[in-house]
């Protein structure tokens, strides 16, 4: 994602219709494995120096769904959390694959975690899926045809904003040290002008309560990007608006190395005041906590 024009190239409907029924599938398959998975020990090992964690579980749930997508597109690159970029014969097609998004929460034995698993036409989003493996619930989106869950169409309630303030939710890449200037002040500001912050170490699930109005807004700091195409691509096709800091629209072109994103996002009515309270930020200073 960031500031510019999407490029206009359509993507072929059928690959994309296929892609779909394919990726449903996999999220569902590797859903059940890291549920039954939870039921035994579970190993887990850090995964380099910024406090991150991997497990067998993110490994199995991996294997499912790069395999299932390298059978069913042998030519499609992929971008795969534990794996790297997978290359491809055709570049034109990127799979995005988040295979337990919410590894620090089952480390801790909370149950919130999901799958993520989005294609990309020349770099923009046009399928995304989230799957919740505790409740078996799926989400999706095709770009231009908007989003779906167990409900039916995801669409932004029209209600007024809330009188008692925002519930919103924070996300931080896990690059960003908790000395980091500008990470602090956006935590305490937003932590002062919302009713409620929440952390949820989930992003994908974030994304999912905030296209079902359950939420307000959502910001992100230097988030990664296999976090973000399949969830931000549900909210944009529920209804949200999602931008840069300074308010401007980001497109959502996804770069498969070394991408770092910062957003915010909330349906129309709501943007200018989560906008103001990011911009606001920017003159506060957090002393001391060990830096």
């Amino acid at each position: 994602m960031r500031p510019g024009n999407t490029l206009n190239v359509a993507p072929n409907d059928a690959v994309v219709d296929l892609a779909a029924d394919i990726a449903i599938a996999a999220a569902a398959e590797a859903g059940l494995a890291i549920h039954a998975g939870l039921s035994g020990a579970l190993e887990v090992r850090p995964k380099g120096g910024s406090g991150d964690l991997v497990t067998a579980l993110d490994l199995r749930s991996e294997a499912i769904i790069v395999g299932r997508l390298r059978h069913a597109f042998p030519d499609h690159r992929i971008l795969a959390e534990e794996s790297g970029l997978l290359e491809g014969a055709d570049a034109a097609w990127c799979w995005v694959v988040d295979p337990l998004d919410g590894t620090n929460n089952i480390a801790i034995g909370l149950p919130v975690y999901s799958i993520g698993i989005a294609l990309c036409h020349h770099g923009i989003p046009v399928f995304g899926v989230v799957h919740e493996p505790t409740t078996g619930r799926t989400w999706s989106a095709k770009r231009g045809d908007g989003a779906t869950g167990p409900d039916g169409p995801l669409l932004q309630p029209q209600t007024p904003p809330p009188l008692a303030g925002p519930t919103l939710a924070w996300l931080q890449g896990y690059p960003v040290a908790r000395t980091d200037p500008t990470a602090r002040a956006l935590r305490l500001t937003l932590e002062s002008g919302a009713r409620r912050l929440i952390q949820l170490w989930s992003p994908l699930l974030c994304w999912i309560m905030l296209s079902r109005g359950h939420i307000d807004g959502f910001v992100g700091y230097r988030a990664g990007v296999v976090d973000l195409p399949a969830g931000s691509l549900i909210a944009r096709e529920s209804g949200i608006t999602v931008t840069g800091f300074d308010g401007e629209p980001l497109d959502d072109r996804i770069e498969p190395i070394g991408q770092e994103i910062s957003f915010l996002a909330a349906r129309p009515d709501m943007l200018s005041d989560l906008t103001l309270l990011v911009k606001s930020a920017a003159d506060v200073t957090v002393t001391g906590l060990g830096g």
